[in-house]
Formats: structure tokens, C-alpha cells, sequence
């Protein structure tokens, strides 16, 4: 689907299709093209009127799986990527929106909607974006800036999984808790894999560095860098915390092992006491102690019971049972 909206002397219109006639390098004329999943008719304006180096077209069309902006002179090619958390799979997803900035147009590209996106097109339908009239370098600071805003929801959600299995750690430690632990470092990797290049990317566009986005537009751009640091930074740091949880874990099985050895160690004691006895009494000599004694039986017995007795309370002293 193709949505194209412009703006002429700060007034916006949505128009219901795109010609190359209706494009015009007017600096006062700024062009906001949208491909939703588009038809091969629609996505013909990447070559006609725009013509984009065919390298461009390529990594637009396909999926990009690392972020990352290029220069072609007159335009750049910005490719981000949203977050969000897949509460069946338990693991993180991404989708791509690329992005055409040139002097006067913007060209967008995604597969299906995008908040972002869409948030912005409602302004413009109702003539409350102010972002498209000073430019399409401050409409493209607009829909990066709600892009990256999305991501902190998601940090909010890891930062709430680690407490809940720092908990279960320290309280239940179920059995798949080494997996809980490994799944939160899986996606902690992932959202530094992807936030990180994000933040160079902006850096890049803040420090004015492309042509077509202006000096009035870099110092906004500043600000989303400041957001993708905290961002990068708490996954820093929720790594070091995952990482302890790990060690608390395996510090926390450690002990239970070493607490059951010492119950089996304690009980093991128990019963050699009881097998030292049995044992002496169970030699076949001729000339023994007690042999022919009337009450050797339950002497045995009783000595058996004293001696477990003994060594039990002195266990319970020593806090090994």
C-alpha cells in the first residue's frame, strides 16, 4: 500500500496515489512517500522518479539484519529496526523500516504497519504535523525518535524478568531456571546487538555529517542518541546482573549438593557404627566375649542404638542434619 502525503507552503495533503509528475524538487515542496508492503507497480518509485542506486533498492526489498546508514550524495539510506517482545515465543522480534532521506522527500519502506509510521500519518491527516512542513529531515527525527522511544518498554520487561528470576533464584530455584537464566542473556544480546549500531547511526546523523539533514534538525537527533545510550548502557549492565544471577545459581546448587553430602556423609556414619558392631559380633571365634552370654542379643542391639543415638545428637550439634 502507498501512502504519499505532501506539504506546500506548510500546508499538508494526503493524495491518493504517486506519479512521477507529481514530484518536483521544489525545496518549498517536501514529499513524504510510504510503502506499506507495497505491489511491484508501487515499489517501481524507487527507480522512477527517484532512481536509487540498485544497491539501495537491494537492501530496502530484503531484510537487513544489522542497522546501518548510506551515503549516495544526494540522499541517504538509513535501515533500523523496532523491538518487541513475543510473549508466546519468550523471545524478542524485530522488524525493518528503511528509509530514503533526501533534500526535499522522505521514502519509508516496512512490511506491514508501524506505530511510528502510523502515528505520524494520523497527524498529518490531521493537519497537526509540524514535523513535515520545517522538513523531511525533522520528520525523519519524528518517526525515529517514537521508533526508539518503543525500546524502553522492553527494557522495563527485561529488567522486571531479571528480578522475578533473581527471586526464584534466591527462594524456589525451579528446574528451569538455568534455562530462564540463559533465555535473558540470549535476549540481552540481542538488544545490544541491535541497539548499539543504532546509536552510532544516530551519532552519525547528529553530528551533521549528511547534507540533507540539516544544522536545525542535528541537535534533535542528539537526543535520540542520548535515549540509545542509556539504552546500550542498561544492557550493559543488565548482562554483569544476569551474569551474577548465574553465579548465585550455581553458588546456591553448590551449597544444596554440599548440604545433601553432609546429611549422606552424617547417615553413612550412622550406619558404620552399627556395621563395626555387627560386625565384631558376627566373627565366628570359639573363645569370645559375651558369646554364650544370655543377654548378648539385646546388649548388641542396645550398644547398636546408643552409638547411632550418640553420633546423631552430635550431628544435630555440629548442624550437619
Amino acid at each position: 500500500m502507498l501512502t504519499y502525503f505532501r506539504s506546500v507552503n506548510g500546508k499538508i495533503e494526503k493524495r491518493d496515489r504517486f506519479t512521477p509528475e507529481d514530484f518536483t524538487p521544489d525545496p518549498k515542496v517536501q514529499h513524504w512517500i510510504d510503502l506499506d508492503t507495497p505491489a511491484p507497480e508501487e515499489a517501481r518509485i524507487l527507480t522512477e522518479p527517484f532512481r536509487f542506486h540498485p544497491l539501495a533498492i537491494e537492501d530496502c526489498l530484503e531484510d537487513v539484519n544489522y542497522p546501518k546508514v548510506d551515503d549516495y550524495d544526494t540522499y541517504i539510506l538509513i535501515v533500523v529496526h523496532t523491538v518487541q517482545f513475543d510473549e508466546k515465543s519468550g523471545e524478542f522480534t524485530t522488524r525493518e523500516l528503511d528509509m530514503f532521506v533526501g533534500p526535499n522527500y522522505l521514502v519509508t519502506h516496512h512490511e506491514g504497519p508501524m506505530a511510528p509510521i502510523t502515528t505520524a500519518q494520523e497527524l498529518c491527516v490531521r493537519g497537526y504535523n509540524l514535523a513535515l512542513p520545517r522538513g523531511v529531515d525533522f520528520l525523519t527525527h519524528q518517526i525515529l525518535d517514537q521508533l526508539f522511544d518503543k525500546y524502553l518498554p522492553n527494557v522495563d520487561l527485561l529488567e522486571d524478568r531479571i528480578e522475578a528470576v533473581q527471586n526464584e533464584v534466591f527462594e524456589g530455584t525451579p528446574e528451569d531456571i538455568l534455562d530462564q537464566i540463559f533465555d535473558l542473556k540470549r535476549d540481552v544480546n540481542q538488544l545490544r546487538r541491535i541497539c548499539a549500531p543504532e546509536r552510532e547511526l544516530v551519532h552519525r546523523l547528529s553530528r551533521g555529517e549528511f547534507p540533507v539533514i540539516g544544522p536545525k534538525a542535528t541537535v534533535y537527533f542528539r537526543d535520540i542518541y542520548d535515549n540509545l545510550y542509556r539504552v546500550v548502557d542498561a544492557t550493559y549492565q543488565y548482562h554483569d546482573m544476569i551474569q551474577g544471577l548465574l553465579d548465585a545459581h550455581l553458588s546456591v546448587v553448590s551449597n544444596r549438593l554440599n548440604e545433601t553430602m553432609k546429611r549422606l556423609a552424617a547417615i553413612g556414619a550412622v550406619f558404620a557404627a552399627v556395621t563395626v558392631i555387627a560386625g565384631i559380633y558376627g566373627m565366628n571365634f570359639e573363645h569370645m566375649p559375651e558369646l554364650k552370654w544370655r543377654y548378648g542379643y539385646p546388649f548388641a542391639l542396645g550398644l547398636m542404638a546408643v552409638a547411632s543415638a550418640a553420633l546423631l545428637h552430635w550431628f544435630r550439634r555440629k548442624e550437619w542434619i
